[in-house]
């Protein structure tokens, strides 16, 4: 239970008491700043507190939005005013020493160093008339503005794909006030979303021409409920914990267990796909961490011009331009329309050509787009974005070892010089274990030449124009030498094995993404040495491709073996992270690709 405070007398016929019971608070009057205190003071600490002057005028969302948003500490709309119990101490200063009014108890707050979310109201009123004349202007304002048009508008993300916003979203938004009505929640709607892509991935196993067809038509649905899920919570403001771990996991593995299943129909039917379905894994992993790095760099760079990104914006504000764009990176609305599409009509291989050619191009426009933003503005990275990038970099003890030992020398060297090594000892370690003899020692002593050159590659900051895209080359650079070396074995359940290994080690480079982006930092040191680091991982699987060449079963037991390993490792530590107090309480929204 939550308790609304309302400081001074009431006002006759005002709804205001009846709103904030419809909203879960306990209503309570007080007389003046120091009733106010005593009612603080008996109030549980556990519990949210809000301050209203009862002379309020406004929508029943405006209130919503001030007084329940669960990711804020603190905040507030003209006449009202919300604390969460780790801003309480605060709040009851701010009383104690403000001048009567919750306007100026939140400015004291602000003054104080708690910060106040103040939520973009739009169109709707929130207000404090002081007169008659004032009250029936705002109450007329209140009736003139339909808020639950306003509430559904607002639902739905204002930056999304052309497939999200014209095809999905205007329907979506009413499948969510369903959901809302009937009392379920976001997490509930996520989970259901990946239960129906499960039974689609399910669908496409069978292999047969109607399997593919339920498949397009379940994973569609599993789409709409995805978009459904963050309108629920935007809608509700129905914001936890759980939901930003759910959320941030359930699309990628959404996506590539359909992958398996598109693979595994295959094979009933004669073809082997699962390369391609394991490089199109890797390609759209690979995109994603390009995303993540580049954000990461460049969100709060100093001094931050650049030519290009001027263009952007200019094509940007010309309408038709926007749409075009967000098309051609293939955002995940196009993406999976595409997928769902190719399934039902055409065959797994097919879905997985054009799933890399799409891929590919995307990749090159963004990558190309942000490689010139980043050689043409004029910033200075900071040492938190240095951080960030390192802590997606995933540099394992033996690369950490390499960085330690050399970092007087690297430190000395030209800017782009750790890139280039990075890029050299990654394309090298692929090129290897694509055209050495398999079994060979050659792919295990490239791999222990990739664990120099990624020590070497981090053995200063990553505070370079470009060292934003180290963290793409290793991920690139270790999946895809796990990819050539399982295909290059023709062992049976090789590619099944290592799809298995990329999935569970993409898993933790996704939660590092997202622990990072709440603000939490990367997982705990003990986890990224437990499970090797990228290169450790790199150079264990070659080790195995060359110790267990002459026993092909066992090689893809020993992958198979390894996958286990990590996936129980990684889960294990992410689940308890994403349950505990510690953990954020947001709601992801998502990237475009």
């Amino acid at each position: 239970m939550s308790t609304a405070i309302l400081i001074g007398p009431p006002v006759p016929g005002s709804p205001l008491e009846g709103d904030l019971r419809s909203l879960g608070f306990d209503v309570r009057s007080a007389a003046d700043a120091d009733e106010t205190a005593q009612l603080l003071d008996a109030t549980p600490a556990g519990e949210r507190i809000a301050l209203v002057d009862p002379r309020f005028v406004g929508h029943v969302h405006s209130l919503r939005l001030a007084l329940t948003d669960p990711r804020f500490p603190a905040a507030a709309a003209p006449g009202a005013l919300t604390a969460q119990p780790e801003a309480r101490a605060a709040l009851l200063r701010a009383v104690r020493t403000a001048p009567a009014g919750t306007d100026a108890v939140a400015a004291a707050l602000d003054a104080d160093g708690t910060t106040v979310q103040r939520p973009e109201l739009g169109s709707l009123i929130a207000a404090v008339p002081t007169g008659d004349a004032e009250r029936d202007q705002a109450r007329a304002a209140v009736a003139a503005v339909d808020e639950e048009a306003v509430r559904l508008r607002t639902a739905v993300k204002s930056r999304d794909g052309f497939f999200t916003t014209f095809c999905i979203s205007p329907y979506s938004r009413y499948l969510a006030r369903w959901c809302a009505r009937r009392g379920f929640t976001p997490n509930q709607v996520t989970t259901a979303s990946l239960i129906t892509a499960l039974i689609a991935a399910g669908c496409a196993a069978t292999g047969t021409r109607g399997g593919y067809i339920a498949a397009g038509v379940l994973l569609l649905f599993s789409f709409v409920l995805d978009c459904t899920d963050g309108q629920l919570a935007r809608y509700s403001l129905q914001y936890s914990t759980l939901g930003a771990w759910l959320d941030a996991t359930f699309d990628r593995a959404k996506e590539y267990a359909y992958y398996a299943g598109l693979a595994l129909g295959a094979a009933r039917g004669g073809d082997d796909v699962w390369a391609l379905a394991l490089g199109a894994m890797v390609l759209q992993i690979t995109r994603h961490v390009v995303d993540f790095s580049f954000n990461e760099a460049n969100h709060d760079a100093q001094s931050n011009t650049s030519p290009t990104a001027a263009l952007s914006d200019r094509l940007d504000s010309r309408g038709w331009t926007v749409w075009v764009r967000r098309m051609i990176v293939l955002p995940i609305g196009e993406r999976w329309a595409m997928i769902a599409v190719l399934t039902a009509v055409t065959t797994p291989r097919i879905v997985f050509y054009a799933l890399l050619v799409g891929c590919a191009l995307a990749a090159l426009y963004t990558t190309a787009g942000r490689v010139l933003r980043s050689l043409t503005r004029k910033a200075r990275r900071t040492d938190r974005a240095a951080r960030a990038l390192a802590e997606l970099a995933d540099s394992g003890p033996l690369a950490q070892g390499v960085a330690a030992a050399t970092k007087g020398a690297v430190r000395r060297l030209p800017t782009y010089v750790p890139l280039a090594i990075a890029v050299l000892g990654g394309a090298a370690v692929v090129a290897t274990a694509a055209c050495a003899p398999f079994g060979g020692l050659w792919p295990a002593v490239a791999a222990l030449a990739y664990v120099v050159t990624s020590g070497l590659a981090v053995g200063r900051p990553l505070k370079g124009p470009l060292d934003w895209l180290v963290p793409p080359v290793f991920r690139a650079a270790e999946y895809c030498t796990v990819l050539v070396l399982a295909a290059r074995s023709d062992a049976d359940g090789a590619l099944p094995a290592a799809f298995g290994l990329v999935a569970a080690v993409a898993y933790h480079h996704y939660d590092t993404v997202y622990r990072i982006r709440g603000g939490t930092g990367a997982p705990p040191q003990w986890l990224v040495r437990a499970i090797g680091g990228h290169e450790g991982r790199t150079l264990v699987v070659a080790v195995l491709a060359a110790a267990l060449s002459t026993q092909n079963a066992h090689f893809t037991v020993a992958l198979t073996a390894l996958a286990v390993a990590v996936a129980l490792v990684v889960l294990a530590e992410s689940i308890r992270f994403w349950v505990s107090s510690g953990a954020p309480a947001v709601h992801d929204e998502g990237e475009l690709a």
